[in-house]
């Protein structure tokens, strides 16, 4: 992807953290040297539908799918669409393959690497989900810039969502949701809040599984929000 300037908030992200925890055990390492490869994202050349997995459908992009959970529950449950998902951090990668495996999920595809590089390869307009749900909070006020609830990476979201495509955001972090609902009012030539009442982003909607996350969040006493954005 190319290079942007670090600080501008306007400019998509470039990765931040770790992308290794503790050793992989024998059989996600398998995972990862073998299913991983059939089911890659191509390195080069535009990202399509038909292109992944042989014929147009609707196409839903994960942004950090974190162990997997969500993007397979989603995947399970829509077996006639196609599903991305991006994910820096090799453990995620090998948890969501053994989801893949264990699932028998043929409509998943996996980018262990950058979300937004291969987001900038999808044809405008051919979403229509994309998900970031609990990305990494970057609390401290000077670590904004890194956070991935920013105008760029937001007007690139915007751009890739067909019209009436739908972009979902979860956190329980006080600041992020600040923050978010700062960067997303100004994007409402692009979106729609679908929102009517404080009920509609504190309950889980139909459709979106507790991702383990999630549940650390709650475990600890963390209030979550849930927000969805209908593209314009």
């Amino acid at each position: 992807m190319t290079a942007h300037k670090e600080g501008d908030p306007t400019t998509l992200n470039r990765l931040y953290g770790r992308s290794k925890g503790k050793p992989l055990r024998a059989g996600q390492q398998d995972l990862v040297h073998t299913l991983l490869p059939q089911i890659a994202v191509p390195d080069e050349g535009p990202i399509t539908a038909a292109r992944l997995f042989g014929y147009d459908r609707p196409l839903h992009f994960e942004i950090g799918f974190g162990g997997g959970e969500h993007m397979a529950y989603r995947a399970d449950m829509l077996p006639d669409h196609g599903f991305i998902g991006a994910e820096p951090f090799v453990n995620g990668v090998a948890q969501a393959l053994v989801h893949v495996k264990e699932g028998g999920l043929a409509n998943v595809r996996i980018q262990h690497g950058d979300a937004l590089e291969v987001l900038d390869r999808v044809p405008d307009g051919a979403l229509s989900f994309a998900y970031l749900l609990h990305p990494d909070p970057w609390p401290k006020a000077r670590h904004a810039k890194r956070r991935m609830m920013n105008d760029g990476p937001v007007a690139l979201i915007a751009a890739k969502l067909k019209q009436g495509g739908e972009f979902r955001f979860g956190t329980d972090h006080p600041v992020y949701v600040d923050h978010a609902l700062m960067v997303m009012q100004r994007h409402t030539d692009k979106f729609e809040w679908l929102c009517e009442k404080p009920a509609d982003f504190l309950t889980r909607p139909g459709g979106w599984p507790e991702t383990r996350y999630e549940a650390k969040a709650r475990r600890l006493g963390h209030e979550v929000w849930y927000f969805r954005y209908r593209r314009k």
